[in-house]
């Protein structure tokens, strides 16, 4: 009647899952996540996610962000890394250096800082975080 779940099929569903941490949180610390996260929130602390990551107009990102996509429409006071395309949208400011493939600015959007941008940079930009990290 009743199947158990292999261990592959546990973890399929798990990058498929989304993370919201809502308007009014304050989070002080770290956050991996392998599936998407979308923050209305304040995050002192890093944040890393291997799938999309949507920051709402009200978030507040005071830390690194490591993404393989991700859309920006609060506040990142830290370094951007983004594997594939990163867009800022309406009144976003980043103040921090972008690292990206692809990077698309609305022109309401704002960041202070350098871009590199170009796939060979974001790799690098990448493996060596990875490598300060372990």
């Amino acid at each position: 009647m009743f199947t158990p779940k292999s261990r592959s099929s546990y973890a399929e569903n798990q990058v498929v899952s989304t993370t919201i941490i809502g308007a009014g949180a304050v989070i002080s610390g770290n956050i991996e996540s392998t599936g998407d996260i979308r923050i209305d929130g304040t995050l002192k602390g890093n944040l890393t996610c291997k799938a999309k990551i949507l920051l709402g107009p009200e978030a507040v990102i005071e830390g690194d962000i490591i993404a393989n996509q991700a859309d920006i429409l609060g506040r990142v006071q830290g370094k951007v890394s983004v594997s594939d395309i990163l867009y800022l949208h309406g009144k976003a400011v980043v103040e921090g250096n972008i690292h990206t493939a692809k990077l698309q600015i609305e022109s309401t959007a704002s960041f202070n800082g350098e871009c590199q941008m170009g796939a060979n940079i974001v790799e690098l930009n990448i493996d060596v975080s990875k490598a300060v990290n372990e």
